[in-house]
């Protein structure tokens, strides 16, 4: 299967691309960048670009000038008008599988999304940070750099988030802080019955991961943990 690639978009050198990929009018790839399968890549849209440090590298990649960790995007997600996504620089940025990324809405350098997660109009990520797997970003909201929300939370819009949201809860406000369990989200990921109750303790972080979850459920969260940073 071929890509549909607009004869106004820039592919520049070092991207490699998948199959079945839409890429739309005036949108930019600069390399180094690898984007898997079945994306959709709308009008406009800005991948690999420097990321924005300062101190940092702006090579002109559209020339054939690479720096950075580069870009990692898988399968099926869709990238709406205007979303941008900076180079690496540490690790590349990552975007997992079937996520959708709404109008001009950024990740920045670094950041790491896991699968199924959205976000919506103009959230704004900063360098660093990482989303989830199934986590939903409410519209405008601002996660600063380092920041971390977990698997299947839900940001309010407007929210800002300054460092992490516990999985499966509902955060809202500036700061943001968790005021509720996700159960609509629960609920998406086959989670139900005494298992909602068990994950409102975790999620308040009354308890260790509960028993009885999914089993891709269960190892995401204790991954999760697992990775969570050190104590100041």
């Amino acid at each position: 299967m071929s890509n549909r690639i607009h004869p106004t978009a820039v592919v520049g050198a070092g991207v490699v691309l998948g199959d079945g990929n839409v890429v739309g009018p005036y949108s930019v790839i600069l390399g180094p960048c690898r984007i898997g399968d079945g994306n959709w890549i709308g009008p406009h849209v800005s991948i690999g670009a420097a990321a924005e440090s300062r101190g940092g590298p702006h090579p002109v990649a559209w020339e054939g000038e690479l720096d950075g960790e580069g870009v990692e995007i898988g399968d099926r997600n869709y990238l709406r008008e205007y979303v941008t996504v900076h180079q690496g620089t540490k690790r590349p940025t990552r975007i997992g599988d079937d996520c959708y990324l709404l109008t001009r809405s950024h990740a920045g350098h670094d950041v790491a999304l896991g699968d199924s997660v959205t976000l919506s109009c103009s959230v704004q990520l900063g360098g660093h940070t990482e989303i989830g797997a199934h986590a939903n970003i409410g519209m405008s909201a601002v996660l600063h750099q380092f920041s971390r929300v977990g698997p299947g939370a839900m940001v309010g819009m407007g929210a800002c988030v300054r460092r992490e949201i516990a999985p499966f809860s509902i955060a809202v406000g500036n700061p943001a802080r968790a005021v509720g369990v996700n159960e609509i989200g629960l609920a998406r990921c086959g989670i139900d019955g005494d298992a909602v109750a068990a994950m409102a303790e975790y999620v308040k972080g009354h308890s260790a991961v509960p028993d009885g979850l999914p089993p891709d459920i269960a190892s995401m969260l204790t991954a999760w943990e697992r990775s969570a940073p050190a104590p100041d």
